[in-house]
């Protein structure tokens, strides 16, 4: 819930918290996590379409002839053209303009205005490119889209992490990540068939998208604001009721004080942003908004989520053989949601992103190797080592599944106190969004150029944010939002830094 106090009581009160696992909470957690489906739905959505002859026909008429010219042929460039990255990307740097204005909209008006918000304009975006029949539309529908990713990956992570009791907050935020996984899967599953419906099924794959964002904006009028924003908000009853409601007991005296004074310190905070910078939230800065949202795109995930069907047609698989393929690689990404949920809370954050940085350097290594050897002679690639990249980007994906990808939504949105956390979170965003926007533009481009030399350079970055990780960030599991500042004042880095402030008071 609240935190950034260094006050001596918060400890005594966090340990007399009361309440468990409701109806209510249950329900609040399903509908929200319904944002994750909207950003998971676009990434699987995009690179299936990108794919597809008809779409290719349609709107880069150039990149299908090269298409058709290498048929027979395996090739590292079939697909790099900057317009069509841009289809992709433009989504991507639609979002984290509009994540600035979703932290002035979920700080003010609350975390479930900012969902409902995304819902509708991710909604438009999705009707605009169903029925797209030029360029215009097709990029107008993508920024559609972008403001609704934007909205909602700002608020959907807060409110999950706000509404959970502190010992399953990890298991609860990573909903997001699971639902995010689980729309990919479905995007894959849709555009396995509708490639099949010639000449429309694009169409029917982008118009889809509707179908999410009506259930976000359906349940989000069921869905109650969490007690932290509406104590922000001044709605002291309102917020204890809830409160209530979602503990299951009236016992919350403890719990709510502690957000009645994260609240009273929030709003002498004028300017959130700038608050950022002062040193005693050095950490947050540094780990949470720059750190984990940069490492969590730099890592290639998102490029194998984007073009995982166009990599494997690249690498010799036929059209239909290539989705098939990202549906594999799509269930690995469920299948590491659904571990990381099951023993975040009681392995911990540290220990799965250091496994999974291990995992995921041999998998890029093994990538590298194959290519490197094997591919790009004109052949295809015989059907042992094709198998042998499949079962490796596997091994990657589902290692990105429990540690990456969900934790990089999980630490940012448990590390910050309620003064910054609207303000982190966009930070968060928008750092995110930028390097999703900018791998995604780059990536068949670097593909085309560095050939199996890019996997080597995922690999490389990978080691360095392993280390990151393995410096700078404490153990997070199970410790109470309200007492998350304790944690920099007794890590061996941090504590020069965070004390700063208690200096500069002192004087």
């Amino acid at each position: 819930m609240a935190g950034g106090f260094v006050d001596g009581d918060l400890g005594k009160r966090a340990a007399q918290y009361e309440g468990g696992v409701t109806a209510y909470f249950i329900l609040a957690c399903a509908v929200g996590s319904l944002g994750g489906s909207l950003f998971g739905y676009d990434l699987g959505v995009s690179g299936g379409v990108t794919s597809m002859d008809d779409f290719l026909k349609h709107f880069f008429p150039k990149v299908y002839e090269r298409k058709q010219a290498h048929l027979n042929e395996t090739d590292y460039c079939k697909y790099d053209n900057q317009v069509l990255t841009l289809f992709t990307s433009s989504l991507y740097f639609a979002g984290l303009l509009s994540t600035f204005g979703a932290s002035y909209v979920t700080r003010k008006y609350g975390r479930r205005i900012s969902i409902m918000t995304g819902a509708v304009s991710f909604f438009l975006g999705g009707g605009v490119n169903a029925a797209a029949v030029n360029m215009f539309m097709l990029i107008l529908g993508r920024i559609l889209l972008g403001i609704g990713i934007g909205f909602g990956n700002q608020a959907v992570p807060l409110y999950l992490s706000e509404i959970s009791p502190p010992k399953i907050r990890g298991r609860v935020n990573q909903l997001f990540q699971l639902t995010t996984c689980l729309g990919i899967i479905v995007a894959d599953i849709i555009n396995y068939f509708t490639e099949k419906l010639h000449p429309w099924g694009w169409r029917l794959s982008l118009g889809l998208a509707t179908v999410p964002a009506t259930l976000m904006f359906v349940g989000g009028i069921f869905l109650p604001e969490t007690p932290n924003s509406l104590v922000e908000q001044g709605r002291l009853e309102e917020a204890r009721i809830i409160l209530e409601k979602v503990r299951g007991t009236k016992k919350v005296d403890a719990e709510f004080e502690d957000l009645k004074d994260a609240s009273e310190a929030a709003r002498k905070v004028k300017h959130p942003f700038r608050n950022l910078l002062k040193p005693k939230n050095r950490p947050q800065l540094i780990i949470g908004a720059l750190g984990i949202p940069a490492f969590q795109q730099l890592s290639g995930m998102n490029s194998i989520l984007f073009y995982s069907p166009v990599i494997f047609q690249s690498l010799g698989f036929g059209s239909g053989a290539s989705l098939y393929s990202s549906i594999i690689t799509s269930s690995m990404l469920v299948l590491g949601a659904l571990v990381s949920m099951s023993l975040v809370d009681r392995l911990g954050r540290r220990f799965f992103f250091i496994e999974a940085g291990v995992q995921m350097i041999i998998c890029m290594a093994i990538v590298a190797t194959v290519l490197a050897t094997s591919f790009g002679h004109g052949v295809e690639l015989p059907k042992g080592l094709a198998l042998l990249l499949v079962i490796s980007i596997c091994l990657f994906v589902v290692a990105y599944g429990w540690a990456w990808g969900p934790l990089g939504w999980l630490v940012p949105s448990e590390i910050f106190p309620l003064e910054t956390r609207s303000a982190g979170q966009s930070l968060v965003v928008c750092v995110n969004l930028f390097f999703t926007a900018a791998i995604a533009q780059c990536f068949l481009a670097s593909l085309c150029h560095l050939r199996w030399g890019v996997f080597v350079l995922f690999a490389s970055l990978i080691v360095i944010m392993s280390l990151f990780i393995f410096f700078l960030l404490p153990e997070t599991k199970q410790v109470p939002i309200e007492e998350m500042s304790q944690l920099w004042r007794k890590h061996w880095f941090w504590k020069n830094i965070v004390c700063q402030d208690d200096d500069d008071d002192d004087k």
